[in-house]
């Protein structure tokens, strides 16, 4: 178990660092939404950060944790118009 815990948290910290290079904030500068498409993209990058945090203190459960709810305020992003994305894939659920 502890084997897939670690395969897991490794997958899930290259999705959510990949859904980061890929998102781009889709509404115009200095606009409401593009404020909040930049909170959401900061949110993500602070769990990556969290994440690999977590994991170099060999807690995975939090690690995985993070990288997922990273993920979340991406993909959630891109499903209400925050970010550009790819729409074909593996990294957001968008179409």
């Amino acid at each position: 178990m502890a084997a897939d815990l670690a395969e897991k948290t490794d997958r899930y910290e290259g999705l959510l660092a990949e859904a980061l290079e890929e998102a781009t904030v889709a509404p115009r500068e200095g606009t409401p939404m593009a404020d909040a498409a930049a909170d959401c993209y900061g949110m993500a990058a602070s769990y990556l950060e969290d994440g690999r945090h977590f994991r170099e203190q060999d807690d995975l459960v939090n690690a995985l944790a993070s990288f997922s709810y990273g993920h979340a305020w991406l993909d959630a992003g891109a499903r209400i118009g925050l970010f550009d994305v790819p729409t074909e894939g593996h990294l957001f659920t968008v179409e």
